[in-house]
């Protein structure tokens, strides 16, 4: 998917300015060949205004508080997973830790795909439909125009269909209070 990103800013007077027109490639991962994440915008603090336009700084792949970053996930459908016969298993996990830094920190190894943010994400589907799995299994199928809004709540996304789905996605950090039921189930998240 070629993904164009027009970004504005204000020159030295405080006048609305073009600052870029460019495509931006999609990452993708040799451990993840399903998936493809085109990073349109990130910030690790919150930004003051005017500001020049230039993309901001940010440093892991989900945001701190006050933090948030804008991305289009592209999510093939799960029978072109593969396996990773061939792959260099090493090489593959430095891939991932530089191109999605911090990503794997909320991962659960044992439990492929499911992780948990600290940040409220905003999602829709842009194109196709994906299957979002919660906690114990439970699931909800979204498709084209469904919005889901997620509470830092431990999931996994699936594209059981057969074309690309596609989903816009703004996630914002956010603080995280331990609840005795997050204690209880020693749940860590992830």
């Amino acid at each position: 998917m070629n993904i164009r990103r027009v970004s504005t800013g204000h020159d030295e007077k405080g006048h609305a300015i073009f600052v870029q027109d460019d495509y931006v490639e999609p990452t993708t991962l040799m451990l993840s060949p399903a998936t493809a994440y085109h990073l349109l915008w990130s910030s690790d603090t919150a930004e003051t205004l005017p500001n020049d336009g230039v993309s901001p700084n940010w440093s892991t792949f989900f945001p701190p508080v006050g933090g948030y970053r804008f991305f289009i996930l592209t999510l093939l459908p799960a029978t072109t997973d593969g396996d990773l016969k061939g792959v260099d298993i090493e090489a593959g996990i430095r891939e991932f830790d530089e191109k999605t830094p911090g990503l794997r920190d909320h991962s659960e190894p044992d439990n492929p795909g499911m992780h948990r943010t600290d940040s409220i994400d905003f999602e829709i589907i842009l194109s196709g439909e994906v299957t979002l799995e919660l906690d114990d299994g439970v699931e909800k199928v979204l498709r084209t125009g469904d919005v889901n809004i997620q509470n830092g709540t431990r999931h996994r996304w699936h594209n059981r269909s057969e074309r690309p789905a596609t989903m816009a996605c703004v996630l914002v950090g956010a603080l995280r209070s331990t609840t005795r039921a997050e204690t209880d189930d020693g749940g860590t998240g992830g």
